[in-house]
Parts: structure tokens; C-alpha cells; sequence
């Protein structure tokens, strides 16, 4: 683990959140299937993180009542009724476009519908983090969200903003725009309600 990594856990943890250690997938999944119940609904956000960690298939296999939003056929309608019921699940998983070493989480969302239940709502919230997501303040936390990731979420989302041209975000007024939710987390009331897991190397964008 990196004095990267140790100072990014510290600053949560100052922040009442908890921060864990992955060295890689499978010690991922080991440490969620430890923190989720059998039994327990759990909801989640788009992530290209969780999708190339494997994350909704173990969801998908394991002995969970899995809100899943991508499963084929799925209409807007049944979608958003997912998203309401995540409200009230038991855990809400997510990946997150930044995490700053002072122990912040920045998000920038289209409808809300990944950075709501991440505030309020589901008794814990476990987010899912690369090594390349770790930024040293807030300052950063926005400009690698607004430069990096949003413009590349764009282009998975076949928008045609113009961000998708240029490869960098202009703050722009597209009836396309996802860029609707600016979403910083600095902190809980509930100690260890989000719990940050960092896993070892570069994942999602």
C-alpha cells in the first residue's frame, strides 16, 4: 500500500467514512461479500469500474436481492422504480469519478439517480475506486471529473455534446449535458456509512 493510499484512508476515516485496501479483484470481492448480508437488497450505480471488476456478476450470483438495472429488456419506467427502491436497500454500490487524499468524493451526475442514495437513504453505501482516481484536494476532485471522466461517460452514453469532440469539458448548455449534478461528499453523520474501497490499479475512468 502507498503513502497515497494510507493518506487517502486517513482522510476518510477523518471524515466518518471508512476507507479499505484491494490488491485486486479477488480481494475485492472477497471484502464485499464480507460487508454485504446474505439476503440483503442492494442497489447500484452505472459503473464502468464495477463492470470490469466483475462486481454485478457476483451481485447477479450471489445470494442477494439485486436491484438490477441492466438486465435485458429493462424499460424506463421499471428502471426508474429501481432507482426509487434503492432508497431504501440495504446497500447502495457505486464506483465515483474522484476521491481526494483529504478524504473527499466528488461526483458529477445526469439525474441524480447514482449521487441521491449515495447522500441519503440506504443503510450503507460501499464505493469502488482505482488507484487512478485518487487526486491530492478538491480542486483536483472536480478538475479530473469535469476533464476526464465526464467527457469519456459521455462518449459511452453516445451523447453529442461537445465534449465528445474535444475531449474536454466547456461547461457547455447541450440539451444533451450530463454534467446536471455537481455532487461533493466531505463527510457523514453516520460513522462508516460509506465505506471506500481502493482497489490496486487503474479501473473505469
Amino acid at each position: 500500500m502507498t503513502s497515497q493510499i494510507e493518506k487517502t484512508i486517513q482522510g476518510l476515516q477523518k471524515n466518518n467514512m471508512a476507507g479499505h485496501y484491494a490488491r485486486n479483484k479477488e480481494e475485492l470481492l472477497a471484502l464485499i461479500e464480507q460487508l454485504i448480508p446474505e439476503q440483503a437488497t442492494v442497489g447500484s450505480g452505472d459503473s464502468v469500474t464495477l463492470e470490469n471488476l466483475g462486481v454485478f456478476e457476483f451481485l447477479r450470483s450471489g445470494n442477494y436481492v439485486f436491484h438490477d438495472k441492466f438486465k435485458p429488456g429493462i424499460t424506463s419506467a421499471e428502471k426508474r422504480e429501481l432507482y426509487i427502491k434503492n432508497f431504501a436497500a440495504h446497500t447502495f454500490i457505486t464506483g465515483t469519478s474522484a476521491v481526494s487524499m483529504d478524504g473527499k468524493i466528488f461526483n458529477i451526475d445526469g439525474n441524480g439517480s447514482r449521487v441521491a442514495p449515495m447522500i441519503y437513504g440506504p443503510k450503507q453505501v460501499i464505493v469502488v475506486v482505482g488507484v487512478n482516481k485518487i487526486v491530492t484536494d478538491e480542486a483536483a476532485a472536480i478538475e479530473r471529473t469535469r476533464q476526464i471522466a465526464a467527457p469519456l461517460d459521455t462518449v459511452r452514453l453516445g451523447k453529442n455534446t461537445p465534449c465528445v469532440k474535444l475531449g474536454r469539458c466547456t461547461d457547455c448548455q447541450h440539451p444533451e449535458r450530463i454534467c446536471n449534478a455537481h455532487v461533493l461528499i466531505t463527510g457523514q453523520f453516520i460513522k462508516d456509512r460509506i465505506k471506500v474501497i481502493i482497489v490496486e490499479g487503474d479501473w473505469g475512468y
